[in-house]
């Protein structure tokens, strides 16, 4: 998987020349993603099963790699947003994780909720099976990742994410989303947001080692009987990260579906209250 390790800043130095060149800027205008609602079957855009199932299929390297969410412990700060923005160059306006929020109760007694999101890096990731130019595959661990010698800026990937976790990027006109921080990663670190994290209620690590933070983390919820949650189980997907805590019922709907991604509007003053 050498090709993961292309380094991003130098990527969009790159095709930041070619932006300004013109030749990106009629690809970005003819490939924009239309919104949810076009279609309620996301298999429609699913390219035929003998283009993807090599690529969905995880390296054998014996990882597996997942995320645990504590939302009973997030307190809002959005830390692993800026960090993630850090270590990944995300331009303002886009981001590859979000933290929603919803305010529940009635006063005086009124509370907030929140829920770090991101990609799920699902068992039957969907962007995988619509990628029409073969650029998202599954790398080590397991990771739903993108190779961005080719990505074509198609956008489908967009159109079937139930999550909302893919967006394009305005320079490069190329899918972008959590990869697990692999490169950190493959020197022994946390990914970004999860070593941000000054709640710790972000937790990863290869849930195939009973000794990792996520494994631990899981393993304790459930010996203190917290149901372990995750989201839109009926889309079949599979995904590796799950939630503790009544945040994730009450905030789902809030969360970007099939054609959307993460945006500032989820910030919005107006939105504070719904």
């Amino acid at each position: 998987m050498k090709k993961q390790k292309q380094n991003r800043r130098e990527f969009l130095g790159a095709a930041g020349v070619v932006a300004a060149s013109g030749a990106l800027a009629t690809n970005a205008k003819a490939s924009q993603p239309t919104q949810v609602g076009e279609s309620d079957d996301s298999s429609s855009y699913f390219q035929p099963k003998g283009y993807w199932e090599d690529r969905i299929k995880a390296p054998d390297d014996g990882k597996k790699y997942g995320w645990f969410i504590d939302t009973r412990r997030c307190f809002g700060c959005h830390g692993c947003e800026v960090a993630c923005k850090a270590e990944n160059d995300v331009p303002l306006g886009n981001y590859i994780r979000q933290t929603f929020f919803q305010d529940v109760g009635e006063y005086p007694k009124v509370a907030r909720m929140f829920l770090p999101m991101a990609c799920q890096h699902c068992e039957e990731a969907p962007c995988i099976k619509a990628c029409p130019c073969g650029a998202l595959q599954k790398g080590s661990g397991g990771s739903v990742v993108i190779d961005y010698e080719k990505c074509c800026g198609h956008a489908t990937c967009v159109q079937v994410c139930p999550y909302g976790a893919i967006y394009i990027d305005p320079v490069a006109n190329q899918a972008v989303k959590c990869h697990n921080c692999y490169h950190r990663i493959d020197e022994g670190m946390e990914p970004a947001c999860a070593a941000t994290c000054p709640s710790e209620a972000i937790y990863f690590g290869d849930l195939n080692d009973p000794n990792s933070k996520a494994s631990l983390a899981m393993k304790e919820a459930e010996q203190n009987e917290v149901p372990l949650i995750q989201l839109r189980g009926e889309k079949e997907t599979r995904p590796r990260m799950w939630f503790a805590g009544p945040a994730p019922a009450e905030i789902e709907p809030r969360i970007p579906k099939e054609g959307q991604s993460y945006h500032n509007d989820a910030y919005n003053i107006y939105n504070w209250k719904q």
